[in-house]
C-alpha cells in the first residue's frame, strides 16, 4: 500500500509540473528554464538535508550509482521535457512520456528479475495504449509541429524509464530515497549550471520574475515527484510502481483543461483517460 500511495503522489506532482512549465515557457526558453527549476529544488533540498538525513550514515558504495542517475535524471530529462512542452504542448508531452513504464518494466524484469504477472502485463499495455490514444491526432493550436519533435518526449520516456531500476539497485545498498534524490539533484544542478555557463557566459538567468517563479514551482513539483518515486521504488516492485506512475497524464489533462484556455476535453482524451484508468485497475488487481 505504501508503494501505491507514493506512486500516485509522484504521478500527481509530475503531471502538475508539466502544466506549470507552460506558464514559465511564455517568458523563459527551455534551457534557461532548466537552470532555474532543478537548482531551485536542489537548494531547498540541501538546506533541509541536515534535518532529513539526520543520523543516517553515508554508504559510499551507493553514491556513484545515485550520481550516475543524476547525470541524466533529472538533468537531461528536464531539458527534453521543457523542449517538448514548447514544441508539442503539455498533453502530447505527457502522453508520449507515458511510454516510460514500458522501459522501466523491461529493465526491472531483465536486470532485477522482478516477476511480471499476466494481469500486470495487460494493465501496463492498456495504460500505455491510453496514452497513445490521447496523442494520435495533432491539436489544431499546435499544427506547426514536425514529426521529429516526437523524439523529444520519446527520448525523455527512455531516460525516465531506466532511472528507477538503477535507483532501486542503489537503494538496495543504501535504502534512503532522500539520499538518492539529494545526490542525483546536486549532480544534475552542476550539469545544468555548466550548460548555462557555456551557453550564456553566466550562471544566472535573465528573465522576468514571474517566469522564474513559475520555473521554481515547476522544479519543486518535479523534485517532489522524483522523491516520491524513489520512495515508491524502495517500498515496492517496479513492475507495480511504473504502471501507476503512468497515470500522470490524467493530472496533466485535467489541469490543462482548467487553466489553459487552448486545451479542450475531447472524446479522444476521455477515451484515453478511461483506458489508462482501466489499465491501472488491472495492475492493482494483479
Amino acid at each position: 500500500m505504501t508503494a501505491i500511495l507514493f506512486a500516485f503522489a509522484s504521478a500527481a506532482f509530475l503531471g502538475a509540473g508539466v502544466v506549470t512549465t507552460q506558464f514559465g515557457l511564455r517568458t523563459v526558453e527551455p534551457l534557461s528554464g532548466t537552470a532555474i527549476s532543478v537548482p531551485t529544488f536542489t537548494l531547498i533540498f540541501v538546506l533541509l538535508s541536515p534535518l532529513l538525513l539526520w543520523g543516517q550514515p553515508i554508504v559510499w558504495r551507493a553514491v556513484p550509482l545515485f550520481a550516475a542517475v543524476g547525470l541524466f535524471f533529472p538533468a537531461m530529462l528536464t531539458i527534453l521535457t521543457f523542449a517538448s512542452n514548447r514544441a508539442l504542448g503539455p498533453v502530447v508531452t505527457s502522453a508520449l512520456g507515458n511510454l516510460a513504464p514500458l522501459f522501466s518494466v523491461v529493465a526491472a524484469v531483465l536486470v532485477l528479475h522482478e516477476p511480471l504477472r499476466p494481469a500486470e502485463t495487460t494493465g501496463l499495455v492498456v495504460a500505455v495504449l491510453g496514452a497513445v490514444v490521447t496523442s494520435v491526432s495533432r491539436p489544431r493550436e499546435l499544427g506547426h509541429w514536425r514529426t521529429w519533435a516526437l523524439l523529444l518526449p520519446l527520448t525523455g520516456a527512455v531516460l525516465r524509464g531506466v532511472a528507477p531500476p538503477i535507483v532501486k539497485i542503489g537503494l538496495g545498498i543504501w535504502p534512503s530515497p532522500i539520499a538518492a534524490g539529494l545526490i542525483g539533484y546536486v549532480v544534475s544542478s552542476i550539469v545544468l549550471l555548466i550548460v548555462q555557463r557555456v551557453r550564456t557566459g553566466r550562471l544566472t538567468v535573465e528573465a522576468p520574475l514571474h517566469g522564474k517563479l513559475w520555473f521554481a514551482l515547476t522544479g519543486t513539483c518535479n523534485g517532489l515527484a522524483a522523491l516520491t518515486l524513489y520512495a515508491a521504488v524502495k517500498n515496492g516492485p517496479i513492475t507495480l510502481v511504473a504502471p501507476l506512475l503512468a497515470t500522470y497524464p490524467l493530472v496533466t489533462v485535467a489541469l490543462s483543461a482548467l487553466v489553459l484556455s487552448h486545451v479542450r476535453m475531447t472524446a479522444r482524451l476521455i477515451a484515453g483517460t478511461l483506458l489508462t484508468v482501466g489499465g491501472v485497475v488491472l495492475v492493482l488487481i494483479g
